[in-house]
């Protein structure tokens, strides 16, 4: 029973060491999100609630907590209360297979990417039944044009995978991240680390794809009838999913935590360093998308997904294929 008890704790330690610094790094990607928009947009930012405005999202953060949380009347009320908990959860539990070191992971199953196709997948559902038990025109809407952009989306970047998957030869991440030890995979994979950085901005709501969430037209989209704590889960759980992408671009393109040249001085960082730059400057980009990108017509970003990124992912699948097959580069193991 003892032994029992001595795993259960050490596992619920292993969670709690990998969720509070991803909780607390949230919260500073907001601020850091806010202050390259500021600096685009050539104004200061955040920057009263502590030194340099670090603490803003903290104030935020209480802020939402010590809100009331109302449930509008006609509203499914247990559906609409357990949407945002999905949302979070599922943002949360996908960050298990993410090694930020060899042997530095929670979870180190062969198929890390399979599960986190799949964690991804279900993260639709969260938005769907905000959106339906909110009993609203506009939620409704930001639910189901959601839904439909994040299974477009999903195809193009499963593809976009198996151009890796084909290079590696195996599903698990760490595999993924030790075969780009003579050369990261964007070089060759260019093209396509183009296309996952573009459809990731559509898979997780950001702009020039915040159709969901279109002000102009649809309110707050699908968490319009949301408030307080509520909301602030479905915004957690955006950004831990934003995270994730970048985490994941940096992973599966840019040779994880490697460093970019096995020299003296970059030999001395740690190696969950490299992994938290790289995650770092892939989302400056995302942000710097956002303050510099206007937002597309919804048909014109099914377009985008089905009829080019689709179509050239497919080509390139078979490009690569034909390359390894002929060069005899495969992956034997």
């Amino acid at each position: 029973m003892i032994e029992y008890l001595n795993i259960l704790f050490a596992e619920i330690y292993k969670i709690l060491f990998l969720l509070i610094p991803i909780l607390v790094s949230v919260a500073m990607i907001v601020w850091l999100d806010r202050r390259v928009w500021a600096f685009v947009q050539k104004r200061r930012g955040p920057n009263v609630v502590g030194p340099f405005g670090l603490f803003q999202s903290l104030a935020d953060a209480l802020k939402y907590i010590f809100k009331e949380i109302i449930i509008p009347a006609s509203s499914n009320k247990i559906i609409f209360i357990l949407a945002p908990i999905i949302t979070m959860t599922l943002a949360l539990i996908s960050w298990a297979v993410i090694p930020f070191d060899e042997g530095y992971v929670l979870s180190d199953i062969n198929v890390g990417i399979l599960y986190l196709f799949a964690v991804s997948s279900l993260g639709v559902y969260g938005i769907i039944m905000g959106g339906w038990a909110s009993n609203s025109k506009y939620p409704f809407l930001g639910a189901i044009r959601s839904a439909a952009q994040m299974v477009s989306y999903e195809v193009s970047i499963g593809v976009i995978i198996i151009n890796v998957l084909l290079c590696v030869g195996s599903l698990n991440l760490t595999d993924i991240v030790l075969a780009q030890e003579k050369l990261w995979f964007v070089i060759p994979l260019f093209p396509m680390f183009i296309i996952f950085f573009i459809s990731a901005l559509a898979e997780t709501n950001r702009p020039p794809f915040d159709l969901p969430e279109a002000e102009a037209e649809l309110v707050a989209g699908y968490q319009t009838e949301y408030s307080g704590m509520m909301y602030a889960m479905f915004w957690l759980g955006e950004y831990a999913n934003i995270l994730l992408m970048c985490s994941l671009g940096s992973i599966l393109f840019l040779g994880g935590w490697l460093s970019p040249i096995d020299i003296y001085p970059f030999s001395l960082i740690p190696a969950p360093l490299w992994l938290i730059f790289k995650i770092l400057l892939l989302f400056i980009l995302f942000s710097l998308v956002k303050a510099i990108v206007p937002r597309y017509r919804y048909d014109q970003l099914m377009k985008l997904g089905w009829k080019i990124f689709l179509p050239l992912s497919l080509i390139w699948v078979v490009l690569t294929a034909s390359y390894l097959f002929y060069f005899n580069l495969l992956p034997t193991n």
